[in-house]
């Protein structure tokens, strides 16, 4: 016995190709769309691939005459089976004992055993048309909780290649599962020192709170510092904005901390040769639609003062669509900024959006934030925290710190 495979644009120019090289003793096994043709992934075209064998011993009767190999869209190895490898009428069980007289056959391979087992396990839990429930569920959490396309195909994929059908059948274990793939993908930034002053930068579009951020950075550095000896000052580009002044102004006024006001290129060389002796110098940026950028370049040449010692971050809002989170961290990418700050976090029951898409362009996440509190709401990113965020996952947090012990 001996195995083929054929390519070809449709199921019945596939079928006729398998006919004129193997005659009538071709029988198909498996099929499966593909993409044919094309260079490097491009001007491809949608085919499908067929996977059967020949044999030159008889083929065994059937109740009823025999009769010429089905079309491709509707054969398998055993002929009573439809195109997807399951059996219309047949039970689980009956597929099983099937399965198992293939493997006491002498004609019968392990090979082809496996490419049964393979279109059964597609037929039962794979199949476009009736995947297993536990699958359709953790589909349409992922897809309640935002996140991106990309990343749920890929998540549903995993299940689909990773666990087997028993697995599947334990529904918790399959949330508690999914949940600690979806705490893999988080990254969580690192922070480290790039010599004295420290320069942090952050960067994002207008309405995401990134002044009242910085507030709340400026407060937390120096409560983790030690408070009282810590060398902080702000520096804020955002003059324009209406009432952005007297905020940055009252902030420092409240934690101690000046504020000084830089409107060209030259302010901020003189500021921060001023500030050379400081601790750390929190730099305050003007918020800018993602599409402006004529705006975004002189900003950045502007940032690009602050010389290779600056960290940039990029603000989001927790409450920001899927779409527009990675436009925004695309169109961000010539500030070369190192993590993102989350920020708005209460005012959504949503964290897909973000922790998808940032999964998807390996970006970090470094802080989160809450509420309008200063100093309060902010706290280093965890895994934990934006994992308990998900909606209608089945796992508590106590197995989330077991797993998570770190971050």
């Amino acid at each position: 016995m001996e195995y083929f495979v054929e390519q070809a644009s449709t199921h019945r120019e596939a079928e006729e190709k398998i006919r004129l090289k193997y005659g009538e003793h071709a029988r198909i096994m498996h099929h499966r769309s593909v993409r044919l043709g094309g260079i490097f992934g491009l001007f491809s075209r949608e085919g499908v691939e067929v996977t059967g064998y020949f044999s030159h011993e008889p083929r065994r009767k059937t109740a009823g005459p025999s009769s010429p190999p089905l079309p491709a869209h509707t054969q398998t190895a055993d002929p009573t089976t439809d195109g997807s490898g399951g059996a219309p009428g047949r039970s689980l069980e009956d597929e099983k004992k099937r399965l198992l007289e293939l493997m006491r056959g002498g004609d019968k391979t392990m090979e082809t055993v496996l490419l049964e087992l393979r279109s059964l396990r597609e037929s039962i839990d794979g199949g476009k048309e009736d995947p297993h429930p536990t699958i359709t569920e953790i589909r349409s959490r992922l897809e309640d909780n935002d996140f991106a396309p990309g990343y749920v195909r890929a998540m549903i994929e995993r299940l689909k290649r990773e666990l087997s059908l028993d697995e599947l059948a334990d529904r918790e274990a399959v949330h508690r599962t999914v949940v600690e793939w979806i705490g893999e993908s988080i990254r969580v930034h690192e922070p480290r020192s790039s010599g004295k002053p420290e320069i942090f930068v952050l960067v994002g579009p207008t309405g995401v709170g990134k002044t009242t951020t910085i507030a709340k950075l400026a407060a937390m550095y120096g409560l983790e510092r030690g408070g009282k000896g810590r060398d902080i000052r702000i520096l804020t580009i955002d003059n324009y904005r209406i009432g952005a002044r007297q905020q940055i102004e009252t902030y420092g006024q409240i934690m101690d901390v000046p504020v000084s006001f830089v409107e060209s290129a030259d302010d901020m060389r003189k500021y921060l040769a001023l500030y050379q002796d400081a601790d750390i110098i929190f730099v305050d940026t003007i918020g800018k639609s993602p599409r402006d950028f004529r705006k975004l370049g002189e900003m950045n040449e502007l940032l690009a003062m602050c010389g290779g010692r600056a960290r940039v971050h990029l603000a989001i809002s927790a409450t920001t669509k899927t779409c527009d989170v990675a436009e925004i961290t695309t169109q961000f990418e010539p500030f070369k900024y190192e993590a993102v700050v989350v920020t708005k976090m209460d005012e959504t029951t949503r964290a897909g959006n973000i922790i998808s898409v940032l999964a998807e362009r390996a970006k970090p996440i470094s802080f989160i934030t809450d509420g309008q509190r200063v100093p309060q709401d902010i706290e280093r990113a965890t895994r934990i925290r934006l994992l308990m965020q998900l909606e209608g996952f089945l796992v508590s947090r106590t197995a989330l710190e077991k797993r998570f012990a770190v971050a």
